[in-house]
């Protein structure tokens, strides 16, 4: 049994993150891990749709492709992840400003959120302003 199943089934899949970085190599998408600095050789997407057969509740997907770049998420990659799974996805990498979450939302309302870290800790956005920004665009927003 997989440690995905175990988790799965001592806690339920609700719990169960499966939080996958994500690189473009020769036109695929592949999982890294060690900080995105070993190539598994895995293709993600079959990764991501395995890992919620054996039980993952959830799927945070990190584009190493546009993580720190602040140019906004990937979109074709998010949108590539939730054409294949059922659960809800989490998008994370890219993030630089408000009009990036506006974009990604619109674009791909299927993604239940957008994670984002340095432009919250470095004072680059405001947390009420973006809020009030999304709500302002007709995106279900905790105000």
């Amino acid at each position: 049994m997989s440690t995905i199943e175990e988790g799965a089934k001592l806690y339920g899949s609700q719990c169960v993150v499966l939080s996958v970085d994500v690189k473009r190599v020769d036109g695929s998408y592949r999982v890294f891990a060690k900080g995105g600095r070993e190539n598994t050789g895995m293709e993600a997407l079959a990764w991501i749709e395995r890992g919620v057969a054996l039980g993952a509740g959830e799927i945070v997907v990190n584009s190493i492709d546009t993580d720190g770049v602040k140019n906004g998420f990937d979109l074709e990659l998010l949108a590539a992840v939730c054409e294949r799974v059922n659960v809800p996805v989490i998008a994370s990498g890219g993030a630089g400003c408000i009009s990036d979450f506006v974009e990604l939302f619109q674009t791909l309302p299927q993604v239940d959120a957008g994670l984002a870290a340095s432009i919250f800790h470095f004072g680059e956005v405001d947390i009420g302003d973006l809020k009030r920004e999304m709500y302002r665009n007709g995106i279900p927003t905790r105000i």
